[in-house]
């Protein structure tokens, strides 16, 4: 017996758009995108006090946060890194319905998982941030002692060193932080926002 011919989609009464209203801007996901030690993590927390400040409705989905509960039982062969994703965007595309500005920082190495998450988000609600740095700029950072380890020989398949990672192509956002400081790398993305209309209900 197919269980899943017995599960349809239940359908609320309170609209994505009724919620826009309600909160006075729209929803979408900012998917910060980069290797371990780019400044995902620090700009995406930043972004959403920044925007916490002006009274939107956000939360933050962090890498590291999510594999102490969602993910625990996912590894890093590329057929979990896949699966992690995709949980995550199924997570995103929920809280977009919800009214929210998600905040999601994960490597997330592969441009197929990247666009199969876009493809689940309707037309603007997935906005691609690239924190790019070269891979010396955040071995040099190294926050969680992980680059350490893989030189060392402890740790392997490691973005960026022996595993690969595909920098987005074309993306919304590139931010810079080889050159760029926190601040000015915050501002650059709330400046998107507000000249996109992320931050208004229509």
């Amino acid at each position: 017996m197919n269980e899943k011919r017995n599960i349809t989609w239940h359908e609320s009464n309170v609209t994505k758009e009724q919620r826009h209203k309600l909160n006075s801007h729209k929803s979408a996901v900012l998917w910060f995108t980069g290797l371990s030690g780019s400044g995902k993590s620090t700009i995406s927390v930043e972004v959403e006090k920044e925007l916490h400040n002006m009274g939107v409705r956000t939360y933050c989905l962090d890498g590291d946060n999510i594999r102490h509960g969602l993910n625990k039982d996912l590894g890093f062969s590329s057929n979990d890194r896949t699966e992690n994703i995709r949980r995550i965007g199924e997570v995103s595309k929920l809280m977009i319905d919800g009214g929210l500005i998600v905040l999601s920082a994960f490597v997330s190495a592969y441009h197929k998982d990247r666009d199969n998450v876009r493809q689940q988000l309707g037309s603007g609600e997935f906005i691609e941030v690239f924190v790019d740095a070269r891979l010396e700029t955040c071995e040099s950072r190294d926050p969680k002692g992980l680059y350490k380890k893989v030189r060392l020989g402890d740790l392997n398949g490691f973005t960026g060193i022996d595993a690969p990672y595909e920098a987005p192509v074309s993306p919304e956002i590139r931010i810079d932080t080889d050159n760029k400081t926190i601040e000015e790398s915050v501002e650059e993305i709330m400046s998107y926002l507000k000249i996109n209309g992320y931050l208004t209900a229509t």
